[in-house]
């Protein structure tokens, strides 16, 4: 079956209530200020995030970042509720070492959320890119060759947010010293790939062969060379992503009595 398929069929999974909805979803890097007062908002950096997986992926010059420099992961996400923190466990990324590894202190505010490093490092503005539609998240746990029959446990999962997607597959053992054996794409607004670890992959659909929902509860991706096995993470058919924060009566009535001043030019920043 297809992707839309597969959201038509599953059965509805709830995120975690402990998480906080407001950091589900996909967000783009606005931009990043280190402690030294250098500021880079020229660097692609998307992040999705489902009930308890990121896919990151940063590429500093686009589709022309040399393959050295590419960044992409995938990592078990670990919340902190009393501290506002959080912080990952990745087995494995595209670089041979972990080039992120500061916990994350995070501040939700409209449709932004402000990612603060606890030693002063750096602070991150992040854009939601989703308002309404389905969040499923899928946690790969194997990948069987085609050919041989063979089964790797692999690092992998995907992640649809709205009209977007995000595919990572780490690179099997066999290939640990391939940098580009480890994908890590996304689909904005559509199924075709626009960001990538894999300079073959741009314009390609990121979902590639067919769905299934297997008698155990998993969900298989049938490819000509492989069969990727999922586990389901989180299925919200409809869900209404974070764009908008509470606050204060006394917040509310000044935003009204101003908003000739306050409004005159501000838009929806994604």
């Amino acid at each position: 079956m297809t992707l839309a398929a597969l959201l038509a069929t599953l059965p509805p999974r709830a995120a975690d209530t402990a998480f906080p909805p407001h950091l589900l979803g996909a967000f783009r890097r606005q931009s990043i200020t280190f402690c030294n007062g250098l500021t880079d908002t020229v660097t692609r950096v998307f992040w999705f995030q489902s009930r308890s997986f990121t896919i990151d992926l940063r590429l500093p010059d686009g589709v022309a970042t040399p393959v050295d420099q590419r960044q992409g992961w995938i990592g078990d996400t670990c919340w902190d509720a009393a501290a506002g923190e959080m912080s990952w466990r990745i087995a494995a990324s595209y670089q041979p070492h972990d080039q992120w590894p500061e916990a994350a202190r995070l501040l939700p505010i409209g449709n932004s959320v402000i990612e603060i490093a606890p030693s002063g490092a750096y602070v991150e503005d992040w854009r939601q890119q989703a308002t309404r539609g389905p969040l499923l998240g899928l946690r790969l746990s194997e990948v069987v060759d085609a050919t041989t029959g063979e089964s790797d446990a692999r690092e992998g999962g995907l992640i649809v947010a709205g009209p977007h997607i995000a595919l990572a597959v780490a690179r099997p053992a066999r290939a640990a010293t391939d940098l580009e054996a480890y994908e890590v794409s996304v689909a904005l607004d559509g199924e075709g790939v626009t960001w990538s670890t894999q300079g073959t992959r741009y314009g390609e659909p990121i979902v590639r062969g067919a769905f299934a929902m297997e008698s155990d509860g998993s969900v298989t991706l049938t490819q000509p060379e492989r069969t990727l096995r999922f586990t389901v993470d989180a299925c919200v058919p409809d869900m209404t992503f974070g764009n908008v924060t509470p606050s204060t009566d006394a917040a509310a009535a000044w935003w009204r009595r101003e908003a000739a001043h306050l409004a005159r030019h501000a838009v929806p920043l994604r």
